[in-house]
């Protein structure tokens, strides 16, 4: 039989309530059932188990060793049973447990990494696993409570929500357009040494966006790369131009206005993320994640004014755009 089963419960219950009040009468009013209900109930655990639990008497119950041994089982049962849902309710609100992350490379070691070791110190219950990666990996299939992507979701197992805005720019050093030039057109770009994100989607093309006008931009250069920090060096160094995030080229602390978008992604779950009536372990780790990502990539200031064209660290940036 069931353990849980709800005629076993009401026997036990039963047998309970008459050991703390010491007759049917008294037990009755603790349940709000009627005495000979709880004699019947008596009478039926006393048949499933086999054995005389209660002596009684038209006096008094007298509780034989049997019975006696087995109310201080179902006392040790019952506070068991106590103590897990409190701890079942007390993880619910707590942040704890493992929280597995998949982050962005460059971009998560410039502006994400000094905000997860916060959260590690702010949430020590938290055990975080976070892999650094330009992929959009499979957060269902490899087992990611959640990820920061830089783009649109298009997975829609997945329920995203928007950190921040971002936008590509063009720059290059102050050094290399001095020999160079600046272009000014799209089509100039075809004269010069463009340095290439072979993690681009887009990749060897350069979407660039006029108002609502889009032109695509095939470009060339001496180096390509899949990371992007290589290819910011080279454009400091005066290699070439460079095709780039505004949080890549401006740095922890600064950002830009625009079209594009930096999301946390979670696996679908029937439900939106966060919110504080939700319970769920797990949420809990994410809103805690996602409130101290939110507020970091929120908080940084523009890049530069929307001019065509600026200066930020040792690169000067050209907004075809």
């Amino acid at each position: 039989m069931d353990a849980f089963d709800s005629r076993r419960a009401d026997e036990l219950a039963t047998l309970l309530a008459l050991h703390e009040q010491g007759s049917f009468a008294a037990a009755g009013r603790q349940l709000a059932r009627h005495p000979t209900v709880l004699s019947k109930r008596l009478t039926a655990l006393e048949t499933r188990l086999g054995i005389r639990l209660v002596e009684r008497s038209t006096r008094q119950l007298r509780f034989t060793d049997e019975g006696e041994r087995l109310v201080i089982k179902v006392r040790e049962a019952n506070r068991m049973l106590a103590e897990a849902e409190q701890e079942a309710a007390e993880g619910a609100v707590t942040v704890r447990g493992r929280l597995r992350l998949a982050l962005p490379a460059a971009m998560g070691r410039r502006w994400l990494s000094g905000m997860l070791a916060d959260f590690v110190l702010a949430y020590p219950q938290v055990r975080v696993e976070a892999e650094y990666a330009d992929r959009f990996v499979d957060l269902i299939g490899e087992g990611f409570d959640a990820a920061i992507r830089i783009g649109e979701l298009a997975d829609n197992r997945l329920v995203a929500t928007k950190l921040c805005d971002h936008r590509r720019i063009l720059c290059a050093s102050p050094e290399y357009l001095a020999r160079h030039g600046v272009p000014v057109q799209p089509e100039d770009l075809a004269k010069h040494n463009c340095l290439g994100f072979s993690g681009l989607r887009s990749f060897p093309d350069w979407r660039l966006m006029n108002d609502e006008q889009q032109m695509i931009v095939r470009v060339a250069g001496s180096l390509r790369s899949n990371d992007n920090e290589a290819l910011l060096a080279a454009a400091r160094r005066g290699v070439g131009i460079l095709a780039g995030g505004d949080w890549l080229m401006g740095g922890p602390r600064q950002r830009a206005s625009g079209a594009g978008a930096a999301a946390m992604a979670t696996r679908r779950s029937g439900r939106h993320l966060p919110g504080s009536a939700y319970r769920a372990p797990q949420l809990c780790r994410l809103g805690g994640f996602q409130s101290l990502a939110g507020s970091l990539l929120r908080g940084w200031r523009p890049l530069a004014p929307l001019t065509r064209s600026c200066k930020t660290s040792s690169l000067s940036c050209n907004l075809l755009i």
